[in-house]
């Protein structure tokens, strides 16, 4: 997915309630400021309260689920080649969130772990550097990582 095509998704989405955050290898790159690769999906932690809405609106866009592992996540996929990757969180009395995992695991998004960065010019809410690193725990590295 390009860099104008996450916008143009972003742009689109601004009106569903709730939040939603970029993490993955955009996250990365909205930290940067600039795309430093190509990028097979768009990671999106969203609120869980709004995932329905998110689903609707990416439907009417011409998504379809590929993969559903709810309520953990779900990928969904456009017959030009984008896919999307969205992870449900709850949020939390503290500022933060948390996400379900398999077999009963949990994802923390601690209050603080989102920050602002630019994909072409554009601001967004991106995770942190730092959990970004969390999230890559307990995954084998790629080169592009």
């Amino acid at each position: 997915m390009r860099a104008e095509q996450v916008v143009e998704l972003l742009d689109r989405l601004e009106p569903v309630p709730g939040w939603l955050w970029i993490g993955g290898g955009w996250g990365v790159d909205a930290l940067v400021g600039r795309e430093t690769r190509p990028h097979a999906d768009l990671d999106l932690t969203v609120d869980a309260d709004s995932l329905p809405a998110v689903l609707d609106l990416l439907a009417a866009e011409g998504f379809v689920p590929a993969e559903d592992w709810l309520p953990v996540r779900i990928e969904v996929v456009h017959s030009d080649g984008r896919r999307v990757d969205l992870h449900p969180a709850r949020p939390r009395p503290d500022g933060g969130a948390v996400q379900a995992g398999l077999d009963g695991a949990e994802f923390h998004y601690p209050a603080g772990c989102t920050t602002t960065g630019t994909i072409a010019g554009r601001q967004v809410t991106c995770l942190t550097a730092g959990q970004q690193l969390t999230f890559r725990q307990g995954f084998a590295w790629r080169p592009v990582d």
